[in-house]
């Protein structure tokens, strides 16, 4: 009598591929997520997200898994941890990088665990049927991984895994199978509020969304200007930001998994000094960074940021330093923000280096950064910068 032989267990030969590599997984439906393309078509429109230009196609693409795959019928959710404590030996005049982007980009570890799954189920498919994303499509991942009990969205908009807290890497293998989901989880943060008064710069409404014109993470992302008013909350942080998510509960309690290609190697990589960070040039910055994380937005951009940390460091050491950026960076976007810490710091020669260097600016906007930092010694005997270092009530 012939053996009838079933379909192969889809499931359990995901979970299997995704425990050797140290990964959490669960699995949704590809049915598009309709209150999600609302919610993220309704944040868009009200200008929450403009630092990256989104918008209502975005969010339509973005709701439907379809998109990445025709016939798409799952969702395979994968979560990786990542968080490893601070390295010691922090210098002063050091500035702050997010856990994240300690080490190698993430991107092309995830691809590498997404893959080896995505082609074990095309194994036992016989053919291919996934694709991998994470960060490479337009998806919703952290609505699709609370859609599959991977977590539960925290009122700091991250996915919290149970056991792993929000420090997760998300990737999704999109897939034609059919594979039965899982059952989203019953949990929310209740009255917890660590995170929303964690948040300097008072981005987190408390209703578990985000102004994320206002997140500092965003904010050390973006390639113009960073809002003369939120500098000064900014603090130390270089690139991205993880309080909200050094307070959460869940997280603080998470047990200790981190998959070791994410921890750092030295000091440097989560606490890089800020004088020669000041000085970053196209070729040191893609030698130094081109693998990592911060390797996408450009020297400039790190350049800035370095300069808003040592205005805030309120160290007359920096000011030579930033003296000299003032005077000889190339991109007008490091000279005003240059400008703004001279004038955050105020000492005597921070002054005069700003009046010496204001009739000699060409760029118009450097120009305004220098008056603005001028007058606010000059009209009230410090800068509004300085009176402003606390969480905007709202």
């Amino acid at each position: 009598m012939d053996t009838v032989v079933g379909p192969p267990d889809y499931r359990a030969i995901a979970r299997a591929s995704a425990h050797q590599r140290g990964a959490a997984v669960a699995f949704a439906t590809a049915e598009p997520e309709v209150a999600t393309r609302q919610r993220m078509g309704a944040a868009f429109a009200g200008g929450g997200f403009a630092t990256w230009r989104y918008d209502a196609a975005y969010a339509a693409a973005a709701s439907d898994p379809a998109t990445i795959l025709s016939g798409a019928r799952s969702v395979v959710c994968v979560a990786v941890p990542f968080a490893h404590p601070e390295p010691p030996g922090r210098a002063p005049l050091c500035g702050r990088v997010s856990n994240y982007a300690w080490s190698a980009d993430y991107h092309a570890r995830m691809r590498d665990i997404l893959g080896e799954i995505a082609r074990a189920l095309d194994a036992a498919a016989g053919s291919s049927v996934t694709r991998i994303t994470c960060d490479t499509a337009p998806l919703a991942e952290r609505a699709f991984a609370a859609r599959a009990g991977l977590g539960w969205i925290g009122k700091h908009t991250n996915l919290i895994a149970p056991g792993l807290g929000s420090f997760v890497f998300l990737g999704e293998i999109v897939t034609t199978l059919e594979i039965p989901p899982d059952a989203p989880l019953k949990k929310t943060c209740g009255t917890c509020t660590r995170c929303i008064g964690a948040c300097p710069t008072g981005a987190l409404r408390g209703d578990y969304t985000i102004d994320a014109n206002r997140c500092i993470s965003d904010l050390t992302q973006r390639t113009d200007a960073i809002p003369r008013e939120l500098r000064a909350l900014i603090g130390d942080w270089v690139w991205g930001c993880d309080l909200c998510q050094l307070v959460c509960p869940p997280t603080q309690r998470a047990s200790p998994r981190a998959d070791a290609a994410f921890a750092p190697t030295i000091a440097a990589e989560a606490f890089p000094a800020l004088l020669g960070l000041l000085r970053l040039r196209s070729g040191e910055f893609k030698r130094r960074y081109r693998h990592t994380a911060m390797g996408w937005r450009g020297a400039a951009v790190l350049r800035r940021n370095a300069a808003v940390a040592l205005g805030n460091a309120l160290d007359r050491a920096a000011v030579p330093a930033l003296e000299a950026a003032l005077e000889v960076d190339p991109h007008p976007l490091v000279r005003g923000h240059a400008a703004w810490a001279l004038g955050r710091i105020g000492s005597p020669r921070a002054l005069d280096a700003l009046r010496c260097r204001e009739g000699g600016e060409a760029d118009g906007v450097v120009r305004e950064e220098i008056g603005a930092a001028l007058a606010s010694w000059e009209t009230f005997g410090r800068p509004r910068a300085l009176e402003s270092g606390r969480k905007p009530s709202r």
